[in-house]
C-alpha cells in the first residue's frame, strides 16, 4: 500500500478507549509509505505522542470530515450525527446491514456524500471467515462479568483494567455455578471458556449441531449462560420472553456478546436495549431473578490487549488496501446493502 492517507480517528463514545491501530503498527504502516493522520484523543488507551514518534502527523479531535478527499477514515464505532452527508471512504462497525435501528440513515448518508463504508465486520476472506475481530475478548468480558455478578463481586460502574488485574478478580471469585458457552468454538465462545476457566467453572459447551435442534430445557437448567453466536440470517430464537417465565428456570445470569439489538436475526429477542458501563445489568425478572449484562463495546474494558490483538490482524490488510481481495469484498457488500434501499453509491477503491 503506497501513496496511501489513512486518518485515524478519535472515536466520541466516551467509554471507547480502543484503538484499530496501536502506535507500533502505524511505524509499520509510514515505514511502507502511508501518510497517516491520527486526531488527538484523551480517552485512547496508547498515548497520541507514541503516534508522533512512529512518524504519524497529529491533528486535533473530530478534524475528519476535513480530511482531504482521498484520505481513508478509520475508526472502531459510530460515527457523530454530523455531517449529515458522508464524502470519504471510513473503515469501522457500521452495524448497518442487518437492519438495525439507524442503518438506514447511516447508509443514505454515504450516498448522500458519494463515500463509502468498509464494513469491518465483513472483512473477510475467500471462505467467509472474519479477518480482523475483537470476538474473543468479547466472549472473555462477557464471560467474566456474568461470573462476577453471579458470585456478588461485580464492582460498578465497569473501569477498564489490564488482564492481570481481571484475571485475578476472577480467581479470587467464589460460588458454585453451572454455565453454558453456546457458540463455544468460535472466537468469542473460545474467549468465554478461557475467562471461565479463570475463574475456575468448566462450562457445558454449544455450537451447531446443538443449536440446530435446540434444547430450551437444558440451557434453562444452567445457572448462567454466555451467547456468543451472531447470525447473517434469521434462526428460530433461542430463547422468547415466554421462556423466561418457565416455572422450572433455573438459569438467573445472562450475558449477550453479540447484543444484535433490533435486528430480525436477534437469537435473544427479549431486550431492546443495551446495557451499559454504568449500568452492566439489567433486572428481567424478579420471581425468580434473571438478570441480563448485554453491552455492546466489552473489549474496551481491556482496551491495550485488544486493540494490539486487532491492530495486528489489520495490519496485513491495510498494507494490501486495494480494489479486489477483502476490501473489494467490503464494497461489494456495501453496494448491495445500498442498493436495496434504492440508493446509487460509486466506485472509490483503487489498485
Amino acid at each position: 500500500m503506497t501513496d496511501r492517507h489513512l486518518w485515524l480517528r478519535h472515536e466520541t463514545r466516551t467509554t471507547e478507549r480502543r484503538t484499530p491501530i496501536v502506535p507500533s503498527d502505524a511505524r509499520r504502516l509510514v515505514e511502507s509509505g502511508v501518510r497517516i493522520t491520527v486526531e488527538d484523543s484523551p480517552q485512547r488507551i496508547f498515548p497520541t505522542g507514541a503516534y508522533e514518534e512512529a512518524g504519524c502527523e497529529v491533528t486535533e479531535p473530530g478534524r475528519w470530515p476535513q480530511a482531504p478527499s482521498d484520505a481513508v477514515i478509520v475508526g472502531l464505532k459510530e460515527l457523530p450525527d454530523e455531517p449529515a452527508e458522508l464524502t470519504h471512504r471510513h473503515i469501522f462497525f457500521g452495524h448497518a446491514y442487518k437492519g438495525q435501528p439507524g442503518a438506514e440513515a447511516l447508509l443514505r448518508r454515504f450516498a448522500a456524500g458519494g463515500g463509502a463504508l468498509l464494513d469491518l465486520e465483513y472483512l473477510v476472506d475467500d471462505q467467509g471467515r472474519r479477518l480482523a475481530a475483537f470476538g474473543f475478548w468479547a466472549g472473555y468480558l462477557g464471560a467474566a462479568l456474568a461470573v462476577l455478578h453471579h458470585r456478588g463481586g461485580l464492582e460498578t460502574p465497569l473501569v477498564p483494567m489490564a488482564k492481570e488485574e481481571m484475571e485475578a478478580r476472577l480467581r479470587a471469585s467464589e460460588g458454585d455455578l453451572t454455565a453454558l458457552v453456546i457458540g463455544a468454538l468460535g472466537r468469542s465462545g473460545s474467549g468465554a471458556r478461557a475467562a471461565l476457566d479463570e475463574a475456575g467453572v468448566e462450562p457445558t459447551c454449544w455450537d451447531v449441531a446443538e443449536t440446530r435442534d435446540l434444547d430450551k430445557g437444558a440451557l434453562l437448567a444452567h445457572d448462567l449462560m454466555v451467547n456468543t453466536v451472531l447470525t447473517t440470517s434469521p434462526v428460530p430464537p433461542f430463547l422468547t420472553d415466554k421462556d423466561l417465565d418457565a416455572p422450572d428456570r433455573r438459569l438467573r445470569t445472562l450475558a449477550d456478546v453479540t447484543v444484535d439489538v433490533g435486528s430480525p436475526m436477534n437469537v435473544l429477542p427479549f431486550y431492546d436495549t443495551t446495557t451499559d458501563w454504568d449500568h452492566p445489568v439489567r433486572r428481567l425478572r424478579e420471581h425468580p431473578p434473571l438478570d441480563l449484562i448485554a453491552i455492546d463495546n466489552l473489549p474496551s474494558l481491556l482496551p491495550r490487549e485488544a486493540s494490539t490483538d486487532f491492530s495486528a490482524a489489520l495490519l496485513p490488510q491495510l498494507l494490501d488496501f486495494r480494489t479486489g481481495g477483502a476490501w473489494g469484498r467490503c464494497l461489494d457488500r456495501f453496494r448491495h446493502a445500498s442498493l436495496e434501499l434504492g440508493l446509487t453509491t460509486r466506485e472509490l477503491l483503487d489498485d
